[in-house]
């Protein structure tokens, strides 16, 4: 009966399960380890553990397992593993399935610590990665090659917002059986379509729209069966990077509301963009939901919506400074997808350690500030950034 179910259904009652008790809300097992009737039940459990069979929090949890059920019904994948933040995932998703001398190619527009992984770490293994204008279906065709064995990239990148055509790039990887594994933190599970459009692993950092409310840390991984027990199970079960019992029962109550949250950010980002460009005093307004997007009809057909996110660039990063300084209801930090409004400077921030030279090449300019869109009433939010704007 769930698969007929639309996302904001599953959303709240995908996955659960329920004690001897009958509790409503979701119970939270804070046990770190599972005792066995006998010996004999022991070796049988760790030779093959049953669907609601537990050995070890490390390796899974009854709260940990709602919440990978239920954000997989969500993306429409067939199981998840949940972890500790998004960058474990992230970092998981690749390491869990790479070996020395495999191929990746990667679209080079990405939060900071993405590119670590791909640049230094990933690299300092034996991986060859390649880096390619994500928007550019030439660039990818070009740089696939026979023996590539993933392709990564954020849909919508941070923090420029450039839109990932996901089925195109999935269509050039696919056919030389290359793994597509998608970051798909700015689209939000509630746009998603990602998985139908072609990605075989979806990533998201559940820290972000899946919480929403700046509580915890926390990440996902989303695929095939096979992928996520045969491959990124034995990974995290043995490198330690699940998720708490704790933090999977605050992301479940996140996914609750997470669909009403989303909408209402999204529709007020539109708004503000809107507002903002219609301005002319900036330099530049982007968003996927503006029409002067440049992928802004790719937006459309993927998405629908634009997401919660705008970028703004200022000119310089004096005029970025004093617009951030001059603000009165939007927050100076570093996270999104939170029901507070948040302002950051990526250059001198999450993508800071880039040389002048990459920034440029990724459009991170002096100027440049990301917005992440809260719960705030709209019209506050238009004021509070037109009157920051005015004191540049």
């Amino acid at each position: 009966m769930m698969k007929t179910w639309n996302k904001r259904t599953k959303a709240v009652h995908a996955g659960a399960r329920r004690s001897q008790y009958n509790e409503l809300s979701e119970a939270i097992y804070l046990t770190q380890g599972f005792v066995y009737e006998t010996a004999e039940d022991a070796e049988a459990r760790f030779i093959k553990s049953g669907e609601d069979e537990f050995i070890y929090a490390r390796y899974g949890n009854p709260t940990v397992a709602m919440f990978e059920d239920r954000i997989a019904a969500l993306e429409g994948a067939e199981d998840g593993f949940a972890t500790a933040s998004g960058m474990a995932a992230v970092n998981a998703a690749l390491m869990s399935m790479l070996r020395a001398g495999d191929h990746v190619v990667s679209a080079r527009a990405l939060f900071g610590s993405c590119l670590y992984i791909l640049e230094e770490v990933l690299t300092r293994f034996g991986v060859e990665v390649t880096f390619v204008d994500g928007t550019d279906l030439a660039a990818w065709e070009a740089a696939i090659r026979p023996d590539t064995k993933a392709v990564f990239f954020e849909s919508i990148s941070n923090p420029t917002l450039e839109v990932i055509d996901i089925k195109a790039v999935s269509t050039l990887a696919h056919a030389v059986g290359a793994i597509v594994i998608v970051d798909n933190v700015f689209a939000t599970p509630v746009f998603s379509d990602a998985v139908g459009q072609g990605a075989d692993v979806v990533v998201y950092s559940t820290t972000k729209h899946i919480d929403g409310q700046g509580r915890a840390l926390g990440g996902v991984i989303l695929g095939t069966k096979e992928f996520i027990r045969g491959t990124v199970e034995p990974y995290l079960k043995h490198t330690g990077g699940a998720m708490s019992p704790f933090t999977a029962w605050i992301m479940l109550k996140g996914l609750e509301t997470m669909d009403l949250r989303v909408r209402a950010q999204t529709a007020s980002a539109l708004l503000i963009a809107t507002a903002l460009e219609a301005d002319g005093i900036l330099q530049n307004v982007i968003y996927p939901g503006l029409a002067s997007h440049p992928q802004y009809d790719l937006t459309k057909a993927q998405m629908g919506l634009g997401g919660t996110v705008l970028s703004i660039d200022t000119g310089s990063q004096a005029a970025a400074f004093k617009l951030l300084n001059a603000l009165d209801i939007i927050t100076i930090s570093n996270n999104l997808g939170d029901a507070k409004s948040i302002a950051t400077h990526p250059a001198t921030t999450t993508h800071q350690r880039l040389s002048d030279d990459v920034k440029a090449m990724l459009g991170i300019t002096p100027g440049l500030i990301r917005l992440s869109v809260g719960l705030e009433d709209t019209d506050d939010l238009i004021a509070d950034l037109r009157g920051a704007v005015a004191a540049q």
